[in-house]
């Protein structure tokens, strides 16, 4: 389990391939190892935090189409 990390700090970036649509998420790359994730319609919301190679899986496979059409 991750500890509590203070993401006060934390410089949000959101995919260029994201739309307006507000289905997006938010992860900011500037914590060494970790990836916080949060939903961009409610930055003030809570974020998961992942362990960054996790995180890169994770997306590596969403863009392989591992998962299919969900």
């Amino acid at each position: 389990m991750i500890p509590p990390v203070d993401l006060s700090g934390a410089q949000w970036f959101k995919s260029s391939y994201s739309n307006n649509g507000g289905t997006c998420v938010e992860v900011a790359p500037n914590f060494p190892g970790l990836a916080p994730v949060r939903d961009s319609k409610d930055p003030q919301g809570p974020a998961l935090v992942f362990p960054a190679e996790a995180w890169k899986s994770f997306v590596s496979a969403v863009r392989s189409g591992e998962f299919g059409d969900i």
